[in-house]
């Protein structure tokens, strides 16, 4: 029938509107900003980039690598490589970016940056009041504003970033557990005694020039 599908939305609306009165449950609508509902764990809205440790700075997951760049639609992240070497949180050098933004006013949240990022530091945020009066500086969002720790990605969401944590944690186990066996073969290898040189073998000497053989 024409309009059916009309006329169902409309008696969904009033029976909301009806048992809005006598039932929470019914009660679809909220007063923002006065009340807020709870972010879903599936929110997907801005990127961030992630750091473990207390200090954000170095403990930034990400190393400069670009691919995310690369491979951003709108092409709304700038990323520059440093030029040097500093220790990350655990002190292994690594190259840092010097620069990280991203374009609040072009990034469509497609979250594409978060599946080719090849070690965990970048993730969805659910903050989603990004507006601001400040069209230009305000909208650009750089590497210090981007940053929030692992404890802040276990709150928004917790089972993603337990996944993460237990992937991350078993290669790391793995990396220790070759280094370990590197550094014991190498010690063993110079614990080993010398094996001894091989003795010349004996030459028979050649007679003298002018005497004859007996």
């Amino acid at each position: 029938m024409l309009g059916e599908g009309i006329l169902k939305g409309l008696a969904e609306t009033a029976k909301n509107f009806a048992g809005s009165y006598v039932s929470k449950e019914r009660l679809t609508t909220v007063q923002y900003p006065e009340e807020r509902i709870p972010t879903s764990e599936s929110a997907r809205v801005f990127p961030f980039l992630v750091y473990d440790g207390p200090d954000w700075e170095a403990g930034l997951r990400c190393v400069a690598c670009q691919i995310c760049e690369k491979e951003c639609p709108p092409k709304c992240i700038y990323i520059e490589k440093s030029k040097d070497k500093k220790p990350d949180y655990v002190g292994k050098l690594q190259i840092y970016p010097a620069r990280f933004d991203i374009d609040v006013s072009v990034c469509m949240s497609c979250q594409i940056c978060v599946e080719v990022c090849p070690f965990e530091a970048i993730k969805m945020d659910v903050e989603f009041e990004l507006s601001t009066d400040d069209r230009f500086g305000g909208l650009l969002r750089n590497r210090q504003h981007l940053a929030k720790s692992n404890e802040y990605y276990h709150q928004i969401h917790p089972t993603e970033a337990s996944e993460v944590d237990a992937r991350l944690g078993e290669e790391k186990a793995k990396l220790e557990a070759k280094a370990k066996a590197a550094a014991a073969a190498a010690a063993a290898k110079a614990a080993a005694p010398a094996a001894p040189a091989a003795k010349p073998a004996e030459s028979t000497p050649k007679p003298a020039e002018g005497t004859d053989k007996q």
